[in-house]
């Protein structure tokens, strides 16, 4: 009786290996800099006023500070359960990021996901970064940073389309999607698809508030291919004046789509850019209907440090005045593993209600040209 007892107790101490194995790791960023800008305004808002130059420490000079949690349990069969919490947050006063809501924070902005990855891919579900800016990102020699690149181009494309600039839900694609499904396939000699799904839920409307997107990315023999399509269904429900202002309906009928393809290829230690973009509302098109065009030029010289600098031209196709050009030039050195230096410098040329922005979270008013520089350090834990 002893041993089948002691062989009892064996067997339910060890059970979980049976199961597989799980971890957990917490990890996070610091990103911060000072900042001079030339010109600066109180809003995106259309109406916004020039303040003025601005010397400010600012939080952000290549991505965000954030932190978060991932995990995942290996299930056997070469499958795993995954989850990723992760927030960003401003370093400067300790803030948490925006959330979808107008002027309102959340704790974990960026991802709450959990999801299955395997042999087929992975599907995850809940809120995320989108597929497409990742592709975007890849295809850009400015990597799409926070300062001057195709991020800030593309978040002034939604600026000239009525965002406010308040929430994360930005009219013409997006950068996070709540109550998402995303399925990534695996690699087939370098080519990859991305497929999301994101239900609106609204009552009464099938297609209220929902969004959709597929993204197909290439990365092999030092060339970068990206191509998607974003179709969001009411994704600013916000208007400029909120919350003094109402909520639109969220319908569906406000179908906001964005098309993007974009290509960088690198060869001894140089990197050359480009990419072609639309976002438009059909259902609004004698307003909402605009044009990107990039191009970027980066250099490494040795695995410590690099040279990076993009072009961006913003068009609006119904009005020929309302138009935008910037430029940035950055270089990063890295100390550490952990801990990059960086320097930066941009100069945007708006014209008529163009209001691009050469900092994310900094807006310039509209018609506005400004020249912005950040020196700034980047610390990974």
């Amino acid at each position: 009786m002893g041993f089948k007892s002691g062989s009892l107790a064996l067997l339910i101490a060890f059970a979980p290996a049976a199961y597989g194995q799980s971890s957990v790791t917490l990890y996070g960023v610091l990103d911060s800099g000072l900042l001079y800008q030339s010109t600066a305004a109180a809003s995106f808002a259309p109406n916004a006023r020039n303040l003025g130059h601005t010397w400010q420490v600012k939080d952000g000079g290549i991505f965000s500070s954030l932190w978060g949690l991932k995990g995942s349990e290996d299930i056997g069969g070469g499958y795993k359960i995954n989850f990723r919490l992760q927030g960003s947050f401003t370093s400067t006063n300790g803030k948490p990021g925006l959330s979808d809501t107008p002027g309102a924070t959340a704790l974990f902005n960026q991802y709450t996901s959990i999801g299955i990855s395997g042999p087929f891919g992975t599907i995850d579900a809940g809120r995320q970064i989108v597929p497409m800016i990742y592709a975007m990102a890849e295809t850009d020699a400015r990597g799409a940073q926070y300062f001057g690149s195709i991020l800030t181009a593309w978040l002034g494309l939604n600026q000239a389309a009525g965002w406010p600039g308040t929430s994360t839900n930005a009219p013409i694609g997006a950068l996070y999607d709540s109550n998402a499904l995303v399925y990534t396939s695996p690699k087939f000699h370098g080519a990859s698809v991305s497929l999301e799904f994101a239900p609106g839920g609204v009552p009464g409307q099938l297609q209220g508030g929902t969004r959709e997107s597929a993204v197909f990315r290439y990365s092999n023999y030092g060339l970068n291919l990206a191509a998607l399509y974003y179709n969001g269904h009411d994704t600013n429900p916000y208007p400029a004046s909120y919350p003094t202002g109402s909520a639109v309906p969220a319908t569906g009928l406000a179908n906001n789509r964005f098309y993007y393809f974009g290509a960088m290829y690198t060869i001894s230690g140089f990197s050359l850019s480009a990419s072609y973009s639309v976002g438009k509302n059909p259902a609004k098109s004698n307003s909402v209907d605009f044009e990107m065009v990039s191009g970027g030029l980066g250099y490494q010289f040795n695995p410590f440090f690099k040279v990076t600098s993009g072009y961006y031209y913003l068009r609006d196709r119904n009005h020929s005045a309302n138009h935008s050009s910037e430029i940035a030039v950055g270089g990063e050195y890295n100390l550490s593993k952990a801990t990059r230096a960086y320097v930066q410098v941009g100069y945007v040329d708006n014209k008529g209600t163009m209001n691009q922005t050469i900092v994310y979270g900094t807006p310039v008013a509209p018609g506005v040209s400004t020249t912005a520089a950040m020196v700034g350090i980047r610390h990974n834990f």
